[in-house]
Parts: C-alpha cells; sequence; structure tokens
C-alpha cells in the first residue's frame, strides 16, 4: 500500500515489493500467481477494513428510531477518516485495472462495503433503492473528497485535525440524508 501511494498502481512493481519486504524477487509469486492477484489481494484488505470501520462507527451510536439520520453521517465520517488515512487503499478499491475482474473475494470485500452502506441509506429513502444510491453517491463524494483535500494539505489551515475534517463530512452526509427522506404526503382538503 506504501508503494501504491508512493508511485500509483500503474508503477507498482512485483520486484519493488518483494524488495521492500526484504524477500526474493520470486517470493511473492508463491502467493500471488501475477501482480493483478496482489493487487486484488490488497483491494480486498483494503475494502474490507473500510467495511470494518464504517459498521464499527455505527455500532458505537446509541440505539435511535428507525430512520435515523445518526448512521449515515456516522459512516460518512468514518469513510472520512478511512480516506484521509488510507488514500491508496480507496485508490485501488476503486482501480480500473481491477473492475471486472471477477475475483470473488473482491466481490464479496465491495459488497461488505455496500452491507455497511446501505440499510441506513435505505431507512431513510422508504426503501426507495433509487433514491439510496443516488444519496450513497452524493455522501461517499463527498467524505471521499473531503480526505482527499486534507491528504493534499489543502484544508490543513481550515481544518487542522481529521476529526474537524470528519466532522464536516458527517454534517455534509446529515444535510443529504435529511434531504433524501421523503415527506408525508398530506391529506386533500376536504
Amino acid at each position: 500500500m506504501e508503494l501504491i501511494a508512493e508511485q500509483g498502481i500503474a508503477a507498482l512493481s512485483v520486484a519493488e515489493v518483494a524488495r521492500r519486504a526484504g524477500v526474493s524477487t520470486a517470493a511473492p509469486y508463491r502467493h500471488f500467481v501475477n501482480k493483478q492477484a496482489l493487487l486484488i489481494a490488497c483491494a480486498v484488505a483494503a475494502a474490507n477494513a473500510l467495511g470494518e470501520r464504517m459498521l464499527q462507527a455505527q455500532s458505537e451510536l446509541p440505539r435511535n428510531e428507525h430512520g435515523s439520520v445518526d448512521p449515515v453521517e456516522a459512516t460518512a465520517a468514518a469513510y472520512t477518516r478511512f480516506a484521509a488515512e488510507n488514500g491508496s487503499g480507496l485508490d485501488l478499491i476503486s482501480a480500473p485495472e481491477l473492475q471486472g475482474a471477477g475475483d470473488e473475494d473482491l466481490l464479496q470485500a465491495g459488497r461488505s462495503v455496500m452491507d455497511a452502506l446501505l440499510p441506513s441509506v435505505l431507512a431513510l429513502t422508504g426503501q426507495d433503492a433509487r433514491a439510496a444510491l443516488e444519496l450513497l453517491e452524493r455522501q461517499i463524494a463527498a467524505a471521499h473528497g473531503y480526505g482527499a483535500l486534507l491528504r493534499s494539505g489543502f484544508l490543513s489551515r481550515r481544518h487542522p485535525t481529521l476529526d474537524d475534517v470528519a466532522d464536516h463530512a458527517g454534517a455534509v452526509a446529515r444535510t443529504l440524508a435529511r434531504e433524501a427522506q421523503p415527506t408525508p404526503q398530506s391529506s386533500p382538503p376536504l
């Protein structure tokens, strides 16, 4: 993951991974058939860590009524923290090189991330899948953006800590969630 953060996915070489790990250049091939298999394993680890972090944030919330905005806010803050601390992991999770790889572990890891995200947004949108996916897209774009801007140093003056930035991402998610909630239909006048 350090190499990906430094060089990018395309520039990563298995030989450099081996060198940094202090093993022979053939050693990684005992565990991974090729570079893509190594990248998939890293993406799986990153996605599982992200999913676990978001579920942990939700589990630490006090129990609220069904359809609360709180889990969406907590998930966005957790995502932002992860993005700021593990940007290369997120780059790998969404890497075009791995899209359509068909690897079952990678698919399962992606499902675990969605399992951490979907229930709370479905509850907020009255089980409207289209509205839930739209809310997720907006929520993740904001959380990812906050994490990336913090990593780049852009937000360091205005928001000096990761907690500050995560709180702002959570506030954006809360606003988006409230806007996505269906409004009760008023009764027609008699």
